[in-house]
C-alpha cells in the first residue's frame, strides 16, 4: 500500500514539474524565496496592529517566530530520520523533471509547506473575526509550496503533510494566544 501511495506521488510530482517552462523559472526562483514576501508580511503586520494594539501584536509576533522555529526545526528533524530523496535526486525519476534548483538535503516533509500554513492558519483564525475576506491568506502557502514542486525540490506528500502539520501547529498556537490574551488581560476585542 505504502509503494502504491510513493508511486502515485511520483506520477502526480512529474505531471506538476512539467507544466513549468524555462519561460517561468525565474518568477517561482522569486517565489520560493521567504525575504521576497516581505511586503506581504508587512502588510499582515499593519492590519493585525489595527485591530489588536501594539501590546499584543508584540506577542503574536513572538508567538510566530517561535512557530516558525518550532515547524522548521521539527520538519528537518523528520527530513532527517526518514531520509527521503528529494525528487531532484530520485535516480527513477530524474531524467523525467525539470530540475531547476539543486539540494542535497532530504525531502519529507517540507519545511517551507509547514511553516507557511502555520503561520497562514495562525493569522487566519484571527484575521477571519476582523477582514471578510481573510480566507485569501492561503493563497501564500499554496502558492509558496507549489514553488518547491516546480522547482524539483518536493513531492506533493512532502507538501501535504506539511501543511497538515503545520495547520496544526498554527491552531495549536492560535488557542496558546487566545489563553495569554485572556489569561493576563490584555484585552482585545475578541479572540
Amino acid at each position: 500500500m505504502l509503494e502504491k501511495i510513493i508511486d502515485l506521488d511520483k506520477q502526480l510530482f512529474i505531471f506538476l514539474n512539467n507544466l513549468g517552462s524555462p519561460t517561468f523559472d525565474g518568477f517561482w526562483l522569486i517565489i520560493t524565496k521567504q525575504i521576497n514576501w516581505t511586503p506581504l508580511f508587512l502588510l499582515v503586520f499593519f492590519l493585525l496592529y489595527k485591530k489588536i494594539g501594539w501590546k499584543n501584536l508584540t506577542i503574536y509576533i513572538f508567538l510566530i517566530a517561535l512557530l516558525i522555529l518550532i515547524c522548521d526545526q521539527s520538519a528537518n528533524f523528520f527530513k532527517n530520520t526518514i531520509q527521503r530523496l528529494r525528487p531532484c535526486n530520485d535516480l527513477q525519476i530524474k531524467n523525467l523533471i525539470r530540475v531547476v534548483i539543486q539540494s542535497d538535503s532530504f525531502s519529507f516533509f517540507s519545511g517551507h509547506a509547514t511553516s507557511s500554513m502555520a503561520t497562514t492558519v495562525f493569522v487566519f483564525l484571527t484575521f477571519r473575526k476582523y477582514y471578510k475576506y481573510a480566507f485569501i491568506l492561503f493563497s501564500f502557502p499554496l502558492i509558496f509550496a507549489y514553488s518547491r514542486i516546480y522547482l524539483g525540490l518536493h513531492f506533493p506528500i512532502d507538501i501535504i503533510i506539511g501543511y497538515l502539520y503545520g495547520g496544526t501547529f498554527g491552531f495549536l498556537f492560535y488557542k496558546f494566544y487566545g489563553y495569554l490574551i485572556d489569561r493576563f488581560s490584555l484585552n482585545q476585542t475578541s479572540i
